[in-house]
């Protein structure tokens, strides 16, 4: 123990001199140099622990800074005049840790855009504070115009930068974010599924291609506009990769994070993550708009994280028992471990489950041909409307044997929930839609004799995954 001690604080105090962190970030290297200390010293425990504590902590110390005291008035003229004098603010459609979106006005034009409104002042945040939102803000707003003009990535129309405000205006998505239409419809369709991969993968390729990755992908993230085509948004955590470059800050959701940027935070000595870790999350985003809920989840944070590390997923019937195997092999090929051996955004455009959408050639056919084509649809479609009207006879047995096996009873089940424990479901971080699909019971409480300390330590990693929401 006092060997661990130690190496801890050596860890530290090296950390410290070499980089000079600011009280946030201090506590944040401290418990990052725990985790790599125990696993070195064979704690899997205790490392898993620290990181669980550590993951998220240099952001969420600042987000939760800058949440306090967080207010829907608009800004005085003063402090956003620039801003008044061209766009006129309307309602509030959305709120964040650290801003509120409105809806505004051209004044000259009449079009509609949406205006993301961050306050940054001395009251709330230190100098140093102050002054990295600032240099985040630019780097995502010089970023955001790099990829200007791409169709799945939203449009950056204007910013403003005050004394104590930031505005960033955006193109108006009425439609809202990915996330509220899954819930809306509990899962997608394999087709549906398919369009809004390809606008994602498309995306993600044109970031790569621009040494760009992006390190928050999510249903959150994804906004859909009046035609339901998506848009890629949120650009916070993204940033400049060169090629050969590597990456070490432990930032994103967690049910997203690819493992080796888990295993990069509990391992001074592992070489980081590049641009892999985008099609990791496109693939936890395939498999949860498919099922309805992620792959790597638990109620317990510290073995969800212990699942996205080992890789440990199922296509679990019956959700996954109409599905195709071939994007259950696309599933599987985006959710490597080893991000050597995971696909790029382009293999996994050239992927079968994508060549299903390609139109094919159009037929060359005479008109006697073309009539009997004619005459075969009509005769296929009587068939089809006289099978409407056979319908099978649902028995009694059937029903109380297994509901949940036939398809339209599950989804009657499955929408019901939702109606009634919609509110239950979150988003971001605190994200517990998976467990609207958890059936199985909770396992009764030890009620005396040597499992004390067992519950202990349950209660401990519950207290952990609390901390995270």
């Amino acid at each position: 123990m006092e060997d661990e001690e130690k190496a801890v604080e050596s860890l530290v105090s090296n950390t410290e001199a070499a980089h000079s962190p600011s009280p946030i970030r201090c506590c944040w290297l401290r418990l990052r140099c725990l985790a790599a200390t125990s696993i070195i010293c064979g704690c899997s425990c205790l490392g898993v622990m620290a990181l669980v504590f550590a993951i998220k902590a240099p952001t969420t110390s600042l987000r939760m800074t800058l949440d306090v005291g967080l207010e829907d008035e608009l800004p005085d003229w003063a402090a956003a005049k620039e801003f008044y004098q061209k766009y006129d603010p309307k309602d509030v459609i959305g709120r964040g840790v650290s801003s509120v979106v409105r809806r505004c006005v051209h004044r000259a034009t009449g079009d509609e855009f949406a205006v993301k409104i961050m306050e940054v002042t001395a009251e709330r945040l230190s100098p140093e504070q102050l002054e990295e939102v600032r240099e985040a803000t630019r780097r995502e707003t010089h970023i955001l115009r790099q990829v200007a003009g791409h169709p799945h990535i939203i449009t950056l129309i204007d910013s403003y930068e005050s004394s104590s405000f930031m505005f960033l205006v955006f193109d108006l998505m009425r439609k809202g974010e990915l996330f509220d239409y899954l819930t809306e419809k509990v899962a997608l369709s394999e087709k549906e599924t398919r369009s809004i991969m390809r606008s994602l993968l498309e995306a993600v390729s044109f970031l790569h291609a621009n040494n760009i990755v992006h390190r928050d992908l999510k249903p959150e993230n994804i906004l859909l506009d009046d035609n339901m085509q998506i848009r890629l948004s949120d650009f916070g955590f993204s940033c400049h990769l060169e090629p050969g470059e590597k990456l070490r800050e432990l930032c994103g959701t967690p049910g997203y994070l690819a493992p080796e940027i888990l295993k990069c935070s509990m391992d001074e000595t592992h070489p980081g993550y590049g641009k892999e870790v985008d099609l990791w999350a496109c693939g936890v985003i395939l498999f949860t708009l498919l099922a309805g809920s992620p792959p790597f989840w638990h109620r317990r944070q510290i073995l969800m994280l212990r699942m996205i590390m080992e890789g440990q997923y199922q296509f679990s019937s019956p959700e996954w028992d109409d599905r195709s195997n071939t994007v259950k092999d696309l599933i599987s090929r985006l959710l490597q471990v080893d991000p050597e051996e995971r696909l790029t955004a382009e293999q996994a455009l050239q992927h079968p489950f994508f060549e299903r959408c390609e139109g094919s050639q159009p037929w060359n056919l005479t008109p006697r041909q073309r009539f009997r084509v004619a005459v075969w649809t009509v005769l296929a479609a009587g068939r089809v409307a006289l099978s409407t009207h056979r319908i099978r006879t649902l028995t009694k047995s059937a029903l109380l044997r297994d509901p949940y096996a036939l398809r339209p009873v599950r989804r009657l089940i499955d929408n019901c929930a939702f109606r009634l424990y919609g509110h239950w479901v979150k988003k971001g971080e605190q994200q517990n839609r998976a467990a609207l699909f958890q059936h199985r019971p909770p396992r009764p409480f030890p009620l005396m004799g040597t499992e004390e300390e067992g519950d202990s330590t349950a209660v401990a990693e519950d207290e952990a995954a609390l901390v995270l929401g």
